[in-house]
């Protein structure tokens, strides 16, 4: 990874570029893990959810990249989330559902934490908000608890699509939310409301979906032809673009060449009007 490409969030934390998505991989989530960062990923996305998530896989895979490339922990940047229970599978909630909604952030923190084989994550993220607005400010608390005493460097809150709540959010907590993660695509406008006031808070917004979400945008005239003049692939075009925007995608590629491709996006730069051009189809 581009050391002069990563961001650093208000939170003080540097996070890099281009993140690496562990979403639906199940039993193969170890070893796609160790691939990635084999390839040159250095941040992780994960969750405390089975249901979509093998986050001991993550875990393992971490594991064994960081002894076979001689790493430190700390050059990973390494983030999870707490899923409120409408989440998950009944029958595979990672902490006591009749506990307290503090009980369930503390309970889901501590299985990541053995999951991950770490004692400290770079970010703990809130899946989902929850319904209610005082349920949302508990757990939220709760979290805050742990960034205090050590267990996260910072937090963060994903697929919160509402501009006004996301501000009341972060109006109202003591930790202010450093990540926002969410899917990009044209069905929410792509939160440019929300984007703009990341931008003015240095909020990170981190995208996911990204390419699936937006085919007419990738099978599109204009990343088509940009992509030919620069001899670069549709995904590289796209995703090189939003990074110089300020958003760092997350991928899920599970291929050792498209991962090599994803990350050489940094290795060329799209010119103003070339940004302009591309920022044209996100209205």
């Amino acid at each position: 990874m581009i050391e002069n490409a990563y961001l650093e969030s208000a939170s003080g934390v540097r996070m890099p570029p281009l993140i690496y998505g562990t979403a639906w991989k199940q039993e193969r989530t170890a070893e796609w893990v160790e691939l990635a960062l084999t390839q040159g990923f250095r941040g992780i996305d994960t969750a405390c959810q089975p249901k979509h998530y093998h986050e001991a896989g993550v875990g393992a895979g971490l594991a064994t990249a960081l002894t076979r490339l001689n790493l430190d922990r700390a050059a990973i940047y390494l983030q999870t989330k707490f899923t409120p229970l409408n989440g998950h599978d009944p029958l595979r909630i990672p902490y006591d559902p009749n506990a307290s909604l503090e009980q369930q952030v503390a309970q889901s923190f501590a299985v990541s934490l053995q999951n991950l084989r770490t004692d400290y994550l770079d970010c703990l993220v809130l899946h989902s908000p929850l319904a209610d607005r005082q349920q949302l400010l508990t757990v939220w608390q709760a979290m805050q608890t742990i960034q205090r005493n050590g267990g996260t460097r910072q937090l963060g809150i994903s697929n919160c699509y509402d501009p006004e709540l996301f501000e009341f959010l972060y109006q109202q907590a003591e930790v202010k939310p450093a990540v926002l993660q969410n899917r990009f695509y044209a069905d929410t406008g792509y939160d440019k409301a929300l984007r703009a006031f990341c931008r003015t808070n240095r909020v990170i917004y981190q995208s996911f979906w990204t390419l699936t979400a937006n085919p007419k945008i990738l099978t599109g005239s204009v990343v088509a032809n940009l992509a030919e003049r620069l001899d670069r692939r549709p995904a590289q075009v796209f995703f090189r673009f939003l990074t110089q925007i300020g958003i760092v995608p997350l991928t899920g590629t599970t291929s050792a060449d498209h991962m090599r491709e994803d990350l050489a996006i940094f290795d060329f730069e799209l010119s103003e009007a070339e940004c302009a051009e591309l920022a044209a189809l996100l209205d």
